[in-house]
């Protein structure tokens, strides 16, 4: 059956994850050395923390534990769209570089609230 989920790589909220944090890991990298140990490094940790949530969420086997796995994925949304505009206030990303990850970002995020309201969260 079309759009059947067999696995949470088949929702589109981890694939939306999933492809925001290799743009994310691919613009920290862009960053100045000064930032290996700082933003750089949190930027990367979050950029693959997103989808980890959702795949781990989804593993639980029940709706409550699920829906608490997305919220922790969103959380982490937001703290992404926090480092970010740092990163752009401190002049290590391009401000094309930021809008682009940001619209992505805030995609993302409506698919995320879709997903949780739809859950019952």
């Amino acid at each position: 059956m079309a759009g059947e989920i067999k696995s949470y790589r088949d929702l589109m909220a981890w694939q939306k994850a999933y492809v925001l944090g290799k743009q994310i890991y691919a613009l920290a990298g862009k960053l100045p050395d000064v930032e290996r140990f700082g933003l750089m490094a949190s930027l990367r940790r979050l950029s693959y923390s997103v989808a980890s949530h959702i795949a781990q969420g989804c593993g639980r086997g029940n709706t409550q534990d699920y829906v608490w796995f997305l919220k922790q994925a969103r959380g982490e949304l937001y703290k992404l769209d926090t480092q970010l505009l740092f990163a752009l206030d401190f002049r290590c990303i391009e401000e094309t570089d930021y809008e682009s990850a940001k619209s992505f970002l805030d995609e993302s995020e409506r698919v995320f609230a879709g997903l949780i309201r739809s859950l019952g969260g």
